[in-house]
C-alpha cells in the first residue's frame, strides 16, 4: 500500500453494540476494493478483522483492528472496534486517534447500550459521526423506526442520505437521495433502476430536509435556497461534507453488510464526506502510540497516529513521556494479520512499528529536538477482581513474565500482589476480560490458571482499657533469660499504632524500650480473633523488671508479646473490615435500583448529585459486598451504569456476621497445619 497524503486519508471508528455487524461491514468493504478476494464471515472465523483465535473461537471482536482500504483515490483506515462493555478500553484507544466514527447500528435492535455509551465518548470529542443502519434485510428489520429512535435517544441532526427501497425480507436497494437516484445490489455492484413512483413524497420530504441540513452552516446559501433559487448539487455536497465535519449534520444510510447491498454507497459517502485529518505542515515528526500487540511472531507491535511531520525507518526518535530515545526499525502497513513495510508514513496516517524497548501504549514519539508530550488515553478504571495462582508451583516466573506482556497489551488490566492476604489479584473489566486473559495465558505462554474469590483484608482492635503483665523467664545452666513488663492498653482513635513509655525509677532499662515496641509490633500482625493484623491500638510501657545478668532484648520481646496477646484477649476484642467510598455514575432511571442494592450490602447513602443526562450515587459500603459489584451494576442498569471506589478506612463487623468470618478463618488456619 502506498503513501497517502493526508487530504486523501479518512481515520475512521468504526462502532456498535456487539452484534450489530461491523466486522461483517468492513469484511464487506474489503471486498468491495478488491483487498480480500472472497467476503469472509464471522460465524466462519474468516473475517479479515477478527483474526485472534479468542475472537475465532467465540465469534465476537475483541481486539481494536486496523484495516486500511483503498477506494475512490483515497485511504479508508477502519478501526474496527468491540462492542461489549468488557473491551471498552480498546474503543478509548481507536476514539483518540481517529478523526470520525461510523456508528453501525441494527435494523431489527434498534439503539443498544455501547451505542449510547460510544456516542458519549464521541460527544466528548466533538467528533464527527454518521450512521449505517444495517441488517436491512432480516425479518422484522425497520429503518424508520431505528431512525426515530436515534431522534429520541440523542440530540443530533439526523439526515437520511438514503431511504431504503423495501423493507425487510422485501429490501431490495436504497434511492441516493443527494444523487436523486435509486440502485439494487448484486453481487455487491450497485445497478441503477427508475426510482420508485410510490416513494415520491417521502422522498421529496426527506431530501428537503436533506439540504436545509447541508446549507445550514452556509446563510447566504440559506437564503438563497429559502427564496427558491436552485441550489447546485456541488453547493449542497461542499454544505454537507461541512456540516458533517462540524457535528451539525449526522448522515443516515442503510444496507447489508452480510449482503453486500448498498455498501459501496456507504464507501463513497465515508471518502467524499468524512473529514480528512487536520495536519500542521513543516512541523517535525510527531506521533501518539494508541495500541499494544504482544505478536508471537513479530514480537512487540505499537500502533501509532502520525500527526505531523513523516516517520520512517531508521529515524532515532524521542519517546517524550519517558525522555528516552527509541531506534525506529521496521514501518509496517498492516490489515488485520497482514503487513507490509512502509517507506514512509505521512501526517494523518497509521502504522505500526516493531520491537520498540521502552513504548507503551498513551505515549508520545517526536523529533528530538522539537519534543512535544500529547494527551493520552483516558483509560477506564477495572473493577472486577480474581485471585489467580499457576496450577504448576514452578510456573510463578514464567506467570510473571506472561502477565507484564498482558499488561503492554491492555491498559485495562492491574496485577498486584496483596501481602495480607498472599494473593495475586487481577482486576479487568468484566467476566469476559478476565475469562479471555487466563485462556491467553494457557494459549500464548503455556501457564494453566486457577482462580479464586479475592480474600478480605479484615484487621483486628480492642474496644477496652486494660493493664496486663508479660514475663519470661527461661533458666538452662550458664545465661538465662528474663524479661519482664506490664503494658496499658487502649482504643486508638486515630492511626493504626501508637506506642509510648511511662517508666519511673528504671525498672526497666531505656535501652530496652525499643526491644518492646519491637515485641508490640509482632503482635500485632496476628490477632487473638482470627489471626488478622491488629490495629487501632495505643501501647504504654508502664513499669516491669529485669535481672542485670540475664535480661536480655530478645527477652523483653518476648514478654512483650505474652503481654500483648494477653491483653488483647481481655479488652474486648472486634473484628474490623474495610470500608470502601463508592462514586455509581448511572441514568437517573436507574438510580432506585442502585439506592435499594446498596442497603442489601450494609451501605451507606451519602448524597446524590445531578449532572446531565446521568446522577451520581455517593455510598460508603463494605469491600466484602463489592467483589461483583461490576458484575451487579452491569446487570441493574444494562450495561449503561459505572463506579469508582477508593478504601476510606475500618469499622467494625456486625456480630454474626463477624462469628461467620472468625468461624471460616479458624477453619481455614487449621486446614493449612
Amino acid at each position: 500500500m502506498k503513501s497517502y497524503p493526508s487530504d486523501k486519508i479518512r481515520n475512521i471508528g468504526v462502532v456498535a453494540h456487539g452484534g450489530a455487524g461491523k466486522s461483517s461491514l468492513v469484511e464487506a468493504i474489503l471486498f468491495n476494493t478488491g483487498a480480500v478476494n472472497r467476503l469472509g464471515r464471522v460465524e466462519d472465523g474468516t473475517t479479515t478483522a477478527d483474526y485472534h483465535p479468542e475472537e475465532i473461537n467465540r465469534q465476537l471482536t475483541i481486539h481494536a483492528s486496523l484495516v486500511p482500504c483503498e477506494w475512490n483515490n483515497s485511504k479508508l483506515n477502519l478501526l474496527d472496534t468491540p462492542g461489549y462493555s468488557d473491551f471498552i478500553g480498546e474503543v478509548k484507544g481507536a476514539m483518540r486517534v481517529v478523526d470520525s466514527a461510523l456508528f453501525v447500528v441494527s435494523a431489527v435492535d434498534g439503539v443498544e447500550v455501547q451505542t449510547e455509551i460510544i456516542w458519549d465518548f464521541a460527544d466528548d470529542k466533538a467528533m464527527p459521526r454518521m450512521v449505517f443502519i444495517n441488517k436491512m434485510e432480516r425479518e422484522n428489520s425497520n429503518f424508520y423506526k431505528v431512525l426515530e429512535e436515534l431522534r429520541e435517544t440523542f440530540t443530533a441532526n439526523f439526515a437520511p442520505v438514503q431511504l431504503p427501497i423495501g423493507q425487510a425480507l422485501d429490501f431490495k436497494g436504497v434511492v441516493d437521495l443527494l444523487g436523486q437516484k435509486a440502485y439494487t445490489f448484486k453481487d455487491g455492484k450497485a445497478q441503477e433502476v427508475p426510482v420508485p413512483g410510490d416513494m415520491a413524497d417521502i422522498i421529496a420530504e426527506n431530501r428537503e430536509k436533506l439540504v436545509e441540513a447541508a446549507l445550514e452552516g452556509d446563510d447566504d446559501l440559506m437564503m438563497k435556497y429559502l427564496e427558491g433559487e436552485e441550489i447546485t448539487p456541488d453547493e449542497i455536497n461542499t454544505g454537507l461534507a461541512a456540516g458533517v465535519k462540524a457535528g451539525k449534520v449526522v448522515p443516515v444510510l442503510c444496507g447489508s453488510a452480510t449482503k453486500n447491498m448498498a455498501v459501496t454507497n456507504l464507501m463513497d459517502f465515508m471518502a467524499g464526506y468524512l473529514p480528512a485529518p487536520e495536519v500542521e505542515a513543516g512541523k517535525p515528526f510527531s506521533g501518539l502510540v494508541f495500541k499494544t500487540l504482544a505478536d508471537p511472531y513479530v514480537g512487540k507491535m505499537n500502533f501509532i497516529r502520525v500527526y505531523t511531520g513523516k516517520l520512517k525507518g531508521d529515524m532515532v526518535v524521542l519517546n517524550s513521556n519517558k525522555e528516552k530515545n527509541e531506534k525506529i526499525g521496521q514501518v509496517l502497513f498492516i490489515r488485520g494479520k497482514t503487513t507490509a513495510p512502509a517507506q514512509e508514513v505521512l501526517a494523518g496516517d497509521l502504522a505500526v512499528l516493531v520491537k520498540l524497548q521502552d513504548t507503551d501504549t498513551g505515549e508520545t514519539l517526536c523529533d528530538k529536538d522539537n519534543p512535544v508530550v500529547m494527551e493520552g488515553i483516558d483509560f477506564p478504571v477495572p473493577t472486577l477482581s480474581v485471585a489467580i495462582t499457576p496450577k504448576s508451583k514452578g510456573d510463578e516466573d514464567k506467570l510473571g513474565s506472561a502477565m507484564s506482556k498482558l499488561l503492554e497489551e491492555d491498559k485495562t488490566v492491574t496485577i498486584k500482589k496483596n501481602v495480607e492476604t498472599k494473593q495475586t489479584l487481577v482486576t479487568g473489566m468484566g467476566e469476559m476480560h478476565l475469562d479471555i486473559m487466563m485462556e491467553r495465558l494457557k494459549r500464548r505462554y503455556g501457564v494453566d490458571i486457577i482462580t479464586d474469590s479475592p480474600r478480605v483484608p479484615y484487621r483486628e482492635t480492642i474496644r477496652a482499657e486494660v493493664k496486663v503483665e508479660g514475663k519470661h523467664k527461661k533458666q538452662t545452666g550458664g545465661h538465662g533469660q528474663y524479661g519482664h513488663v506490664w503494658l496499658k492498653m487502649e482504643p486508638l482513635l486515630d492511626g493504626d499504632f501508637l506506642f509510648e513509655e511511662e517508666v519511673f525509677g528504671g525498672s526497666v532499662p531505656r535501652n530496652y524500650f525499643p526491644a518492646v515496641e519491637k515485641g508490640v509490633r509482632e503482635a500485632m500482625a496476628e490477632g487473638v480473633l482470627a489471626g488478622y493484623p491488629v490495629t487501632g491500638i495505643k501501647t504504654v510501657l508502664v513499669d516491669g523488671s529485669y535481672h542485670p545478668v540475664d535480661s536480655s532484648e530478645l527477652a523483653f520481646k518476648l514478654a512483650t508479646i505474652i503481654a500483648f496477646k494477653k491483653g488483647a484477649q481481655q479488652a474486648k476484642p472486634a473484628l474490623l473490615e474495610p470500608m470502601m467510598s463508592v462514586e455509581v455514575t448511572v441514568p437517573e432511571n436507574f438510580m432506585g435500583d442502585v439506592i435499594s442494592d446498596f442497603n442489601t450490602k450494609r451501605g451507606r447513602i451519602l448524597g446524590m448529585e445531578p449532572g446531565g443526562k446521568n446522577t451520581k450515587v455517593k455510598a460508603q459500603v463494605p469491600l466484602s459486598e463489592m467483589y461483583r459489584y461490576a458484575i451487579d451494576l452491569k446487570s441493574m442498569t444494562q450495561g449503561r451504569g459505572s463506579f469508582f471506589m477508593e478504601f476510606m478506612g475500618y469499622e467494625e463487623v456486625p456480630g454474626r456476621l463477624a462469628e461467620d468470618v472468625i468461624k471460616k478463618a479458624k477453619a481455614a488456619a487449621e486446614a493449612e497445619k
